[in-house]
């Protein structure tokens, strides 16, 4: 009968080194180092005026800044 030359104590091991324990470690370190630092996202405010009344006497038609470059980009 043939005996391997690995009998003992490392057939019990799993392939989780030392080496592959310290670079997770390591890395989970370094991703935790960098969230700290990022600077939080915050929400934005609501730029969000309040709706102007409508008209009285119809129409509420009005030249906004949209409307002008609207008619620049149309002429010929």
């Amino acid at each position: 009968m043939k005996e391997s030359s690995r009998s003992g104590p490392a057939e019990g091991r799993s392939r989780l080194s030392r080496r592959t324990l310290f670079a997770g470690a390591g890395t989970a370190g370094a991703v935790a180092a960098v969230a700290s630092v990022m600077p939080v996202a915050q929400a934005p405010e609501s730029t969000a005026s309040e709706p102007k009344p409508a008209p009285e006497r119809g129409g509420g038609y009005t030249l906004s800044e949209h409307v002008k470059h609207y008619y620049r980009t149309t002429r010929l």
